[in-house]
């Protein structure tokens, strides 16, 4: 297969965003997963891991369905401007604390918290963004090369987190996130004014009346409710990598460096199967893939939780990264093609609560369970669970099961 140049990249300003992003994916998930090595070396108790999921998804949980309005209502760049700025400083507090050594597990939680709140703003205003960057037909290939953005920077940032605390010092992981933020700043520079649908009957205003509104939309569309509930549960049941340094240090018996490839590996997985998904011109009978990935996503977890050697365990959660970047693609597509421009802030925000509340929830959970019961346990109930979701949601809404992925887009779904 010959590759080419995909047809989301012939576009500027979305070839800008996508830049911006991958660069900026580096330096977060360099912070994210030193975050969990900087505990691990605060405490040994798994328990305090897990509270970085719940410090992630409280703010979420009570700001996220206001940043889905915000997008719909105010100008999405200029919000992304805003989110953007308050990672940096957040990055940078981080710094200043690490150099003088005064970090506590308080300041941790504290600053996370507040990055979230960021983060309700920033993704529903970045999703929503991306449809009003290309053309409708260009959609799926746009989240394809998003996805490869993130998985990308998930093997950068991971291996590099490693590598620069053993030879730098932790400080110096969060000094360089804070760096890769501008490359998003400067892409929302460069790329100008960016229209978006306006609708002269509605009121656009961020009240709770539009909120609900966004409520009510999802509850009406059962093929989008269902992603979000599958996706929801099954990362729920099956988020493992706050243990990620319990195992690498406990169970596989590998350093800072072996952590950090550990870390990588889901995304490894994920980008071979991005590129791939980007080289293809259509994905056909998209809900029996969708559910089968998901199942493999809960298969792949069980093999790593029972892994005992290095090389298994990269193997598990190559396979997991892959299953998950497949089954992220297809339902970021159904959404976005089958939601109105005008409501796509608020359907994202509604869907942010599901995909980062399951991961984050997940993490309380997996500390928990690890703190009762052992890592092990945690990582293979969780792949279980998941794969008992999988099943649950094909019987309740059978349409997913039969979905094809040409099936008539809404009206007002396109892009222009």
């Amino acid at each position: 297969m010959l590759f080419h140049v995909p047809p989301s990249l012939r576009h500027r300003k979305f070839r800008l965003l996508w830049i911006g992003l991958a660069i900026s994916m580096a330096g977060s998930q360099m912070q994210v997963w030193a975050l969990f090595w900087h505990i691990r070396t605060l405490t040994d108790q798994p328990i305090a891991l897990g509270g970085v999921g719940l410090a992630r998804i409280a703010p979420i949980i009570v700001f996220s369905l206001v940043g889905g309005a915000v997008a719909d209502a105010l100008n999405r760049r200029r919000v992304l401007f805003l989110t953007q700025a308050i990672m940096v400083l957040v990055a940078l507090a981080l710094t200043w604390l690490t150099f003088r050594e005064e970090t506590t597990l308080w300041h941790i939680y504290v600053l996370t918290a507040i990055q979230a709140v960021a983060i309700s703003f920033d993704s529903p205003a970045r999703q929503a963004l991306v449809p009003n960057l290309v053309p409708s037909r260009d959609l799926p290939n746009a989240f394809s090369l998003t996805s490869i953005a993130h998985q990308s920077g998930a093997i950068v940032g991971p291996a590099l987190s490693g590598l620069v605390i053993a030879y730098w010092g932790q400080a110096y992981t969060y000094l360089i996130n804070a760096i890769t933020y501008l490359a998003v700043i400067v892409a929302l520079i460069w790329m100008g004014t960016v229209a978006q649908e306006v609708l002269p009957t509605r009121r656009k205003a961020v009240s709770w009346v539009s909120i609900i509104e966004g409520v009510h939309f999802i509850i009406g569309h059962p093929i989008i409710l269902s992603t979000m509930l599958l996706d929801f549960f099954a990362t729920f049941f099956s988020s493992a990598r706050t243990l990620m340094p319990i195992f690498a240090q406990d169970i596989l018996h590998v350093g800072a460096i072996g952590y950090g490839w550990l870390s990588a590996a889901e995304s490894i997985g994920a980008m071979a199967a991005a590129l791939i998904i980007s080289q293809m011109i259509e994905i056909r009978r998209q809900g029996k893939v969708f559910l089968t990935s998901v199942l493999v996503f809960g298969l792949a977890t069980i093999g790593f939780g029972l892994a005992r050697t290095f090389s298994l365990a990269m193997l598990a959660l190559i396979l997991m990264g892959a299953s998950d970047s497949v089954s992220t693609i297809i339902r970021n597509t159904i959404r976005q093609l089958q939601t109105p421009d005008h409501i796509r802030g608020r359907m994202t925000s509604v869907n942010q609560i599901f995909f980062m509340g399951g991961p984050q929830l997940g993490e309380v959970e997996a500390g928990v369970a690890a703190q009762l019961f052992g890592a092990p346990f945690a990582v293979v109930s969780g792949g279980i669970g998941c794969m008992l979701a999988v099943s649950w949601v094909a019987r309740r809404w059978t349409q997913m099961v039969s979905y094809n992925g040409d099936e008539p887009v809404r009206a007002g779904a396109t892009a222009d």
